[in-house]
This record gives structure tokens, C-alpha cells and sequence, in this order.
């Protein structure tokens, strides 16, 4: 048989066409669900190939008397295998027979292999198959793809399956590249990442676990791996777990682990039962400590179906995962941000380091008091938080939005004690000669260099800030000023009395025969009212007074929602009013006109205030009434960290008589124009 060894991306391409033998009796969004187990029946199919004679024979012998599996493992170095004496080629030979054959085939297979085509719920999709010509088309065209790891390495087959993904979301309309993460990408996460610990880790008989909480087909899981074997110490013992959610992408992960001869049951998840699969409702690893800890959460995705589980969960405090806070329903990145702080190891067995990806929303959004700030606040307050790099945008495949890495240690180093390092790497990528979805950038290995150079020179310039934890604090007080109301009895003003819910009720009494009453009463007080003229009182007790005195001189005496209900509907806010006040004389504040001002970390609140509120409005004050909840200080202490600000560039505008300049030569080409029409 002929093979088309090609690179990845031709290797997904040619993959890609097979999906056209499926038009017409397949919906678009259905290819994947055949292309994709066919894909890694191939790459099993090509990494059998060599031991498949040998296999057979030693099952034929040890039939029914011990179990293979030990035995074939060891003759195979593999951790699955498969004893039906079918492969691609045989079944291609028997076309007549080919559903009963592959059948046979699959079921030939070690169940850690089954396990992977039930995920892809392979039985019923191949029903669909069955019947026709396309069963044995498609068998034929896979059978023409090389996909053994001599021809196709471990990395570059998960990016072929990433790429395959990528193209199966585009063409269905769904968050494509949700799965995976650019491997440029991965490889600046993991260089920062192990970047402190290359002295650490020359050491002999080590063993380190690495952990992805949402690994998706796995590629930062093995890239970390490879970069640890291959420029830190090849003879690390180095364990890889993770968890993940969608059953395709874990079944993926989980084949690949298999035949880079990692331990599959390390992957957990995949399950079709949102609960069961999920890391935010079911961590299948809570009680592993890990040594790195890295992650592209999805982000700007709800967290709706968790919800129940992660409210539970954060009543107990610290003694779970989410103690310090709960973000908006919206967005779930803080919330895998947390989960990944719970599982460092502690700093007594030697801590952890963490690598996240998220977009900016986790940088900044939320106010003083609300979850992301007080998780913002936690992180940096116990000083976790050790650097984040601006990424170029237009780098992942399903967004062209800016992101960053963000990287976390309980072990810092000396001097990045009580301090955060900014990178501005935005700059630093080169423009792709063809996009792929929306990643039209990539950071190569010049960029890269340059980007880990400035984490690890650890020095300010243009393209690196470092700030004291303390510097992405603020005490957010709030500013009252006081209610300043008129009051009419104008016809416009009484008839708003009718969307008033106090006076309302009044026609909407249950009692039998008492509603015609109501209605009766209501246009009593009217005509009260009416009798007040129309003057414009601007002191509210002046009013109150006069109010009070037409309706005892009527006989009408008022409950107090009902004159409330009157107060509201004859008022407008008036700045030249005279200042309401309370029983004790205090001034009451105007919801309306209330505001916050965030006053940096430190800095006397009172003084602050004199100087930046005072001179533009003098009849303000501090609430002093709100506080923080954990130092009961005037203010609520928030976190937030503008990176961007930071790295802001003023550009001074063009001169005017530039743009004049411009603006006659534009017109003067509009009437050249004109004149030869």
C-alpha cells in the first residue's frame, strides 16, 4: 500500500477531505463524530503495525490459560494493544464483510482502548455507516495516511488533532480552538514557567507532577513534559495528570497519553454527565497536591451548571476551593484560578508554580468588594502572584481578543518577594503568511527569548514594570451629597400619584364593595391637592407643613405610605432647594447623585478627599457607614491591575495645520474629480 507521509498540516488536510465522503447523508456538526475515532483508529492501526504478528502469535499461545495483558505490555513496551487479526489492510480485503470485521477489530482492542471509542460513542456512529459504499471509502482513504510516530511525532499528531478540531468548530459555528491552546503559545507558558527551577531540577532521582484541570487534548500537558526532558534533565520522573470536560477531547488526550506510554488513568473526566466530568463540581484529584500546575481556562463561559455545586462549596470557606470569592455567573476563569491555588503543594514539601491563560476581564473587572476583586485580593495579598505577560493579540484560534499569562508561586524568589512583574510582549510575535481561524500572529523562537530574557533579567524598562502587591490596591469610599428637592402641586406632577404604588392600593381593596371607596378616596386627595395651587416651594418642611394643614382642614388624615407616596410625586430634584433633612437635622443624601472614589492603598482617606472632592463639590461627604468587612476601615479595599495603563504611550495629535493641509488637498482632489465628470 502506498502511504502520503506529509507534515501536520498536510496530514490534517488530507484527513480533512475525508470528511467530504460524508455530504449529504451526515450534517456538517455530525463529520467530527466519524472523523475524529477513525483518525485514532488509524494512528492506533500504524502503532501496532510493527508488533502485530508478534502480538498474535503470543495471544494465540497464552489463550485461555493467563491473562495476555501483562505479558503483551512487556513484549510490546505498550500499555495497550489488540489481539483480532484484523488491521486496516486486512479489512479493506474483505469489503463484503467490513462492518462485522471492524466490529471484531475494535473489540480486539485492551479496554483502556475501549474505553476511548466509548467516549466517542464510536458503536452508534458506525451503525450509521453501515449499509452503502461510505464504510469502506473512508476506511480506504484513512488506510492512505501514515500516521505511525516515525512518520508523524507525538507533537505534531496533536496538532494535527488540534488543527482537525479547529476546522470541525469553524464549520459548525462553535467556539473554535476551545479545546487547545497555540503551541507557541504553550511553549513561552512552560519556558516562564520552569524558568526558577532548571538549577533545582539537574538534581538526580527526581519526580515531578505536572497537572492541567481542564487539559483538553492534552498539548500543554505533553509539551511541558518534552520541554523538561529535553532542556532541563532527561532523566526526570515526570507524572502527568488532568481532568477534562468534553468526551471527544478527552477521549483524544487520553489515546495520545497511551501511546506515549503515559499511566491514561491519570485523565479523568470525559464523562456524556455534565456533574460527573466537570473539575469545578467533581475534582477527581482533591486530594493530590501537584509540583506545576498549568491551564487555559475557558473564559467569558458561564459557569451555570456548576453553580449549585461551587455555592456549597464555598460555604465552607478556605476549607474548600473557593473561599475567597465567587465571580460573576458569566465567567468561570477565577473560579479555575482558585481551584489550581488549592492544589499547590505546600511550601514545607518544596510548593508549586502555576501558568494560567486568561483574556482581561479577571484583570480588572469588578468592583471594591465584589468576587473578583476579593480573589484578586487573596492572590496578591498572600503574595502568589508573581508575574503577568501582555500576549500579542490575534494569537489563539478562536478569539482575536488580548490575552495573558498569568504565573503564580507559594515559593518565590527573594527578590520577587512582595512584588509583581508586568510584561508588555504585545509587540513581540510575527505576522503568520496564513491565518488560522483567528490566529494570525505567532511569537517564534527570537520573540520567545526575548519575552523569557525580560522575565528573567527581572529589570524595568519599556517593555517590564514591577510593583509592590500594594500598587494594585485602592480603597473605594463612597460620596454622599445631600437631597435637594421643590415641591408642586402641578396638575403634571399630581396625576404622577397614579404610579405610585401606596396610592395604587388604595383602589385595590379586597374587602367586598370597598374598591368603588378606594377610587372615591383617591380622587378626594386630588382634589386636595389641587388646592394647594400651584406654588413651588423649595423647603421641604415649608411643604410638608402646608400639606399637612390642607388635609387636617379637609378631615383627611393620611397613613404614612400614602404621604410618602405624595412627597415623591410632587418633588423634583432641585440643585437652588434648600438641603432635606432628617429628624436630627443631618443632611439626607441623594441616592442619584452618590458616587465612589477610589483612593489609592495607604493614603489618607480625609486628605484625599479635601483635595480631589472638596473644590468641585463642596456640600459632599464620606459615607463613613460603609466599611471594609476585614479591616473595618472607612472603604472597601479592591484589587485591580491596568496593566495596559502601565504601558500606556501618549501619541501627541497632529498638528492643525498638517491636517489642514490635508483636508484641502483631499478636497481640491474631489473638485478635479468632479470636473471630469
Amino acid at each position: 500500500m502506498y502511504y502520503l507521509p506529509m507534515p501536520p498540516s498536510s496530514s490534517a488536510g488530507l484527513i480533512w477531505s475525508i470528511a467530504e465522503l460524508l455530504r449529504g447523508s451526515w450534517k456538517q456538526h455530525e463529520y467530527q463524530d466519524v472523523i475524529l475515532p477513525f483518525t485514532v483508529l488509524r494512528r492506533l492501526d500504524c502503532v501496532l503495525e510493527k508488533s502485530k504478528a508478534e502480538v498474535l502469535r503470543k495471544a494465540h499461545e497464552l489463550q485461555g490459560r493467563v491473562d495476555p495483558a501483562p505479558i503483551i505490555q512487556k513484549l510490546t513496551g505498550l500499555s495497550f494493544y489488540n489481539v483480532s487479526e484484523y488491521d486496516f489492510q486486512k479489512l479493506l480485503e474483505e469489503p463484503q464483510h467490513l462492518e462485522k470485521n471492524l466490529h471484531h477489530y475494535i473489540n480486539g482492542f485492551s479496554k483502556n482502548i475501549l474505553d476511548i471509542f466509548e467516549k466517542f460513542e464510536f458503536e452508534k456512529h458506525l451503525r450509521r455507516l453501515s449499509g452503502g459504499n461510505t464504510l469502506y471509502e473512508i476506511l480506504k482513504r484513512f488506510m492512505q495516511v501514515d500516521l505511525h510516530p516515525d512518520t508523524v511525532s507525538n507533537a505534531d499528531m496533536g496538532t494535527v488533532f488540534e488543527e482537525l478540531l479547529r476546522k470541525f468548530a469553524e464549520m459548525t459555528g462553535e467556539t473554535a480552538g476551545e479545546h487547545y491552546t497555540p503551541r507557541d503559545a504553550i511553549e513561552l507558558m512552560v519556558e516562564i514557567l520552569f524558568s526558577p527551577d532548571k538549577k533545582l531540577m539537574q538534581k538526580q532521582h527526581l519526580v515531578k507532577t505536572i497537572y492541567d484541570p481542564c487539559c483538553g487534548t492534552g498539548g500543554m500537558l505533553t509539551v511541558s513534559k518534552d520541554h523538561i526532558r529535553r532542556v532541563i534533565n532527561p532523566d526526570i520522573d515526570v507524572h502527568l495528570y488532568g481532568q477534562e470536560l468534553n468526551p471527544v477531547s478527552y477521549a483524544i488526550c487520553k489515546s495520545e497519553m497511551l501511546i506515549k506510554g503515559e499511566d491514561p488513568e491519570n485523565i479523568k473526566g470525559g464523562e456524556h454527565d455534565h456533574s460527573i466530568a466537570s473539575t469545578l463540581t467533581n475534582d477527581q484529584w482533591e486530594h493530590m497536591r501537584f509540583d506545576y500546575l498549568l491551564a487555559n481556562p475557558p473564559y467569558g463561559v458561564e459557569w451555570k451548571l456548576d453553580k449549585d455545586a461551587v455555592e456549597r462549596e464555598a460555604e465552607h470557606g478556605y476549607a474548600g476551593r473557593f473561599g475567597a470569592g465567587l465571580p460573576r455567573i458569566s465567567d468561570g476563569q477565577l473560579l479555575f484560578l482558585q481551584h489550581m491555588v488549592s492544589r499547590m503543594r505546600g511550601v514545607e514539601k518544596g510548593g508549586s508554580r502555576i501558568a494560567v491563560v486568561s483574556n482581561g476581564s479577571p484583570l480588572f473587572t469588578g468592583d471594591a468588594g465584589s468576587g473578583e476583586s476579593e480573589i484578586r485580593r487573596w492572590l496578591l495579598e498572600n503574595d502568589w502572584l508573581e508575574a503577568i505577560v501582555a500576549l500579542p493579540d490575534q494569537m489563539f484560534y478562536n478569539t482575536g481578543i488580548s490575552t495573558y499569562l498569568w504565573f503564580l508561586t507559594n515559593r518565590k524568589e527573594e527578590k520577587r518577594k512582595g512584588k509583581v512583574q508586568l510584561i508588555d510582549a504585545r509587540g513581540f510575535f510575527s505576522k503568520m503568511r496564513k491565518s488560522l481561524g483567528n490566529k494570525r500572529n505567532e511569537i517564534k523562537e527570537e520573540n520567545r527569548q526575548k519575552i523569557l530574557s525580560l522575565y528573567e533579567t527581572f529589570e524595568e524598562n519599556e517593555f517590564c514594570k514591577i510593583f509592590p502587591t500594594t500598587n494594585f490596591a485602592f480603597r473605594q469610599v463612597t460620596v454622599e451629597r445631600p437631597l435637594r428637592l421643590n415641591f408642586q402641586a402641578s396638575p403634571e406632577r399630581i396625576a404622577r400619584l397614579d404610579e405610585e404604588k401606596a396610592f395604587i392600593s388604595l383602589a385595590e381593596s379586597k374587602k367586598k364593595g370597598t374598591a368603588g371607596e378606594g377610587a372615591a378616596l383617591q380622587e378626594r386627595i386630588r382634589q386636595i391637592l389641587r388646592s394647594l395651587g400651584t406654588k413651588l416651594y423649595k423647603n421641604r418642611e415649608t411643604f410638608s407643613t402646608d400639606l399637612e394643614a390642607v388635609f387636617k382642614q379637609a378631615g383627611l388624615k393620611l397613613k404614612a405610605p400614602v404621604v410618602k407616596a405624595i412627597l415623591a410625586s410632587l418633588s423634583d430634584r432641585d440643585e437652588s432647594a434648600d438641603i432635606c433633612t432628617d429628624k436630627d437635622g443631618k443632611p439626607e443624601s441623594d441616592s442619584e447623585l452618590r458616587d465612589t472614589e477610589n483612593v489609592p492603598y495607604g493614603e489618607d482617606i480625609r486628605k484625599y478627599f479635601k483635595r480631589e472632592v472638596l473644590p468641585y463639590v463642596p456640600d459632599a461627604w464620606i459615607n463613613e457607614a460603609v466599611r471594609d468587612l476585614k479591616d473595618n476601615q472607612i472603604g472597601k479595599v479592591g484589587y485591580e491591575i491596568p496593566l495596559t495603563r502601565y504601558f500606556y504611550k501618549y501619541e501627541p495629535p497632529r498638528d492643525l495645520e498638517d491636517i489642514e493641509t490635508d483636508i484641502e488637498k483631499v478636497e481640491n482632489e474631489l473638485l478635479g474629480l468632479l470636473k471630469q465628470l
